[in-house]
């Protein structure tokens, strides 16, 4: 047996132990039984885990994923559905209703009139599985990573207004929501005018409650700035610490980092009592953000000095003694990780945040 070998056969058997027998999940300590979804992208591990076994239903399958977080004790999924036949949307939901979980799509926006078919595909499938909420993105990258001139972030930028142009008549025909993350790209007044240009009750945003840190912005205003207009949101806890550059930015465990939960998630449902929660617990070493650099300052540069003074004082006043670190582990201890990150933040968003 060669390491590759080895390495697999240890992981798959871990998985076998802790994961992938829904029977052998139900007689391990299950969490109590939360509200809280979960998010697709919780999973980077176990997803190359399937691939690397050759399971013929893959782990990002939606209904592979449903039972999945069923047996952790989620109250619903987000995950990308695809175009799936009539029979399939429908299997999809009764599984969904009979758990008494719910679920929302994820797709990504008309790249342009000829691709407004294939949103319109994707659009039907998750309502036909019972979706009410598809989760966007206008953006695929980090805006500071992405891209090293003014002028091309806003060339993109554009393109990104028209391609949420072209979806709103589809989601405003089907009567879904379609709701926009603020995913490390668009800043609060940018995504305000985006979506106030729309003009739309069909689009909204997706509150990711960590992500706009990395743009400098103060995580408990962006929720109550987004709260208004939030139709679906991605419960995050994060940990930060400095380094030469600027800061680190970790997700952590729903409890360890520094954001105050309770306060967003009320502050969310004074605005929309029904909204849901899905968790987006990605485990992995922390992310660079390299605001002391140029290249960072690139497509901001009209971002207030006071913003980048306010973010420091914040790192520094809540840095971590040490940000989670995961590559330098062996894979069956990655996939081992990611999934007790996730039970952790089911259990405590059943036991602290109502959620």
């Amino acid at each position: 047996m060669n390491r590759r070998e080895m390495l697999l056969s240890s992981a798959a058997g871990l998985a076998a132990a802790a994961v992938s027998a829904p029977e052998r999940l139900a007689a391990a300590a299950p969490a109590p039984r939360t509200r809280l979804g979960v998010v697709i992208h919780s999973f980077v591990f176990r997803p190359r885990l399937d691939r690397e076994a050759g399971r013929s239903a893959p782990f990002g399958d939606p209904l592979s994923f449903l039972e999945y977080c069923h047996q952790l004790g989620a109250g619903g999924i987000q995950v990308g559905l695809g175009v799936k036949d009539d029979a399939y949307a429908a299997r999809l939901r009764r599984q969904a209703e009979t758990h008494g979980m719910f679920v929302e799509g994820s797709a990504g926006l008309p790249r342009g009139p000829d691709d407004v078919e294939r949103f319109a595909a994707e659009v039907r499938t998750a309502q036909q599985a019972g979706a009410t909420v598809i989760r966007t993105v206008m953006m695929p990258g980090r805006r500071y990573e992405q891209f090293e001139a003014a002028d091309r972030f806003r060339q993109t930028a554009d393109r990104a207004r028209q391609s949420l142009e072209l979806a709103e008549p589809v989601v405003r025909r089907q009567g879904m929501r379609l709701a926009v993350e603020n995913h490390k790209d668009w800043r609060v007044p940018e995504m305000l005018q985006i979506i106030q240009r729309i003009a739309s009750q069909h689009v909204g945003i997706c509150v990711d409650t960590g992500n706009s840190i990395a743009l400098l912005e103060d995580p408990m205003e962006v929720v109550r700035a987004y709260a208004p207009w939030a139709m679906s949101v991605h419960l995050k806890d994060m940990a930060v610490r400095e380094y030469e550059q600027g800061f680190l930015l970790s997700e952590v465990p729903l409890g360890e980092g520094f954001l105050d939960l309770l306060q967003m998630v009320k502050t969310l449902r004074q605005s929309r009592a029904d909204i849901r929660f899905a968790l987006e617990m990605i485990t992995r070493d922390p992310l660079a953000v390299p605001c002391l650099t140029e290249k960072y300052w690139a497509t901001l540069g009209e971002v207030p000095g006071r913003d980048l003074a306010r973010t420091l004082r914040l790192v520094r006043a809540k840095a971590a003694q040490e940000l989670p670190r995961v590559s330098h582990l062996p894979f069956a201890q990655q996939v081992a990780r990611e999934e007790e990150n996730v039970r952790r933040c089911l259990r405590y968003a059943a036991e602290r945040l109502g959620v």
